[in-house]
């Protein structure tokens, strides 16, 4: 995989120059140190990934990763100082198109490198995407019975550009909708915390993690947190399984789905947003088939149109929306089904 590195401090540039180099396959070609510089060298020879250092003195990440998006798309990995990051900063890049973020390596006190192995997996997960890698996806069986009083259920998944798509569609719901919420979002673990908080000063509704077997509860918005896949069981509350371990998408979006289709008592609402890769296509078509209203985003408005164009691809969507009709669909539906 041919990488291209956008960071001005030439201390980390040699650090994960040394840390690539100790994976055979992997190379860097070519450094910048510039926002200029990075869309000319991106421009002129696109690497296969760009490692973009966050809170660069010559360089706006959410700008640079807008203009690469634009002119020469290439996938976008955020590098930040756990020092100084800011989720904000994270979460603007994210919305223009950048995949995940993860802290930059360190040298530790005996000469190794702290952080490497992060960094050389988030790189492995976005080289098994963008080589379109088929995935084992688990089986599932016929829907049992959930909790008869729980809330009307949307689930909802995000990847490349989500964080800025659910702060739009939870920005536009009243606060008394009686549903609740449940979201998986492709983001790395140090950041989760910062997008709830992040998302619940966007909307009426209460923005948290969910916690290890909550149940449903009404006007809440609960977000899958940490690498392990959120998921609905048997007694009807939320739990995290490290299940399936090779699956490239952590948390996914299709586990999610998967388990509300076999254990959600009722057809709600699930919604699939922008995002790069397959993730929660075929859980989608799942519900769709056990009579869930499904809607997925349209490509005009999405960020990376891989996750929704997947989903349309199977069938597994009732609409194709814009991202400004979602919210108007969403309340619809759920006050259709008071009815």
């Amino acid at each position: 995989m041919r990488i291209g590195l956008a960071d001005d401090d030439l201390t980390e540039v040699q650090l994960i120059r040394r840390l690539l180099d100790s994976v055979p396959g992997y190379s860097i070609a070519w450094v910048s140190q510039t926002e200029a510089e990075t869309v000319e060298r991106c421009l002129g020879d696109k690497p296969d990934l760009i490692l973009l250092k966050l809170g660069m003195r010559a360089l706006d990440a959410a700008r640079t990763t807008r203009a690469i998006a634009l002119q020469n798309p290439c996938p976008v990995l955020l590098l930040t100082d756990p020092q100084s990051a800011r989720s904000d900063k994270v979460f603007e890049a994210m919305g223009q198109g950048a995949l995940d973020a993860t802290q930059i390596p360190a040298l530790n006190e005996v000469g190794g490198i702290s952080g490497g192995d992060e960094l050389l997996r988030k790189i492995a997960v976005i080289g098994r995407l963008i080589g379109k890698r088929e995935s084992r996806i688990p089986s599932t069986d016929r829907r049992a019975a959930g909790k008869s009083q729980a809330p009307p259920l949307v689930a909802v998944g995000a990847s490349t550009g989500g964080p800025r798509a659910l702060a739009h569609i939870f920005s536009r719901l009243p606060g008394n909708l009686g549903a609740c919420f449940v979201v998986v979002q492709h983001v790395d673990t140090q950041f989760v915390k910062g997008l709830a908080d992040w998302l619940d000063g966007q909307t009426p509704l209460k923005v948290a993690i969910a916690e290890e077997g909550e149940v449903p509860k009404p006007n809440r918005v609960i977000l899958a947190g940490g690498e392990d896949h959120l998921v609905l069981a048997p007694d009807g509350g939320f739990h995290y399984t490290p299940e399936p371990r090779d699956y490239p998408y952590r948390p996914s979006v299709d586990s999610l789905f998967m388990s509300l289709r076999r254990y959600w008592q009722r057809q709600d609402v699930a919604v699939l947003l922008t995002g790069m890769g397959k993730d929660g296509a075929k859980g989608l078509k799942g519900l769709r088939e056990a009579g869930w209203h499904t809607i997925v985003q349209d490509e005009e408005t999405s960020t990376v149109y891989g996750m929704p164009k997947a989903a349309l691809s199977c069938g597994a969507a009732v609409e194709v929306l814009p991202l400004s009709r979602i919210p108007e669909a969403i309340i619809s539906r759920l006050r259709l089904e008071k009815k």
